[in-house]
């Protein structure tokens, strides 16, 4: 009864995410998709980057990896899902950005929201080159604390080298739109 329940959760949250995600690709399809990110403005706030650093997952091999781990690198944490297709269309461009950036200290983090073996053969189909978390409600409410009111996937998070969340989005982002934003915080700049 308790493994039906759980099921019946992870479906249910499976679907809520799936059609905020899908309302949030449609609403970002229909703005520039060159645009950049729009900062966060208040909130999330300094709480928000607490609960992010305190946060910890299992990888692929069921190991615990606190988010803490990242602190002072620009850090892209990708709350995501294999069964969400603006998911699997913005995770090979994150792959490109972590191979051009990740020497000058960009570090992408996704976190899935999924079961750990449809998330390793994922990561194995496309050669995923970044930490994979895999989590459940507990990565749901971290999405939620972080600014992601709808719940819905994908939902982006970039924190600046001081721990800042700088900027977030929800739904599906382009490589060129997350690049205009980590750039400068490579080269020094700092949040405002």
């Amino acid at each position: 009864m308790k493994k039906n329940l759980g099921l019946i959760l992870f479906l249910l949250i499976a679907v809520a995410a799936l059609a905020a995600g899908y309302y949030a690709y449609q609403h970002n399809n229909r703005s520039a998709t060159s645009a950049p990110l729009q900062p966060t403005s208040g909130s999330p706030d300094a709480a928000s980057s607490a609960a992010l650093f305190k946060a910890g997952f299992n990888d692929l091999a069921a190991i615990r990896q606190p988010l803490a781990q990242w602190r002072g690198k620009v850090l892209v944490v990708n709350f995501w899902a294999t069964w969400c297709p603006p998911c699997r269309t913005e995770i090979p461009e994150f792959i490109k950005l972590q191979s051009q950036y990740g020497a000058q200290g960009l570090q992408f983090i996704g976190i899935a929201i999924d079961e750990t073996a449809k998330v390793q053969a994922f990561a194995d189909e496309v050669g995923i080159n970044y930490p994979v978390l895999v989590g459940d409600l507990e990565a749901v409410a971290l999405s939620q604390a972080t600014g992601n009111k709808l719940g819905g996937l994908p939902y982006t998070v970039v924190v600046d080298r001081s721990g800042k969340i700088v900027a977030t989005e929800l739904g599906g982002l382009t490589g060129a739109k997350l690049e205009a934003l980590i750039k400068p915080l490579l080269n020094g700049a700092s949040a405002k």
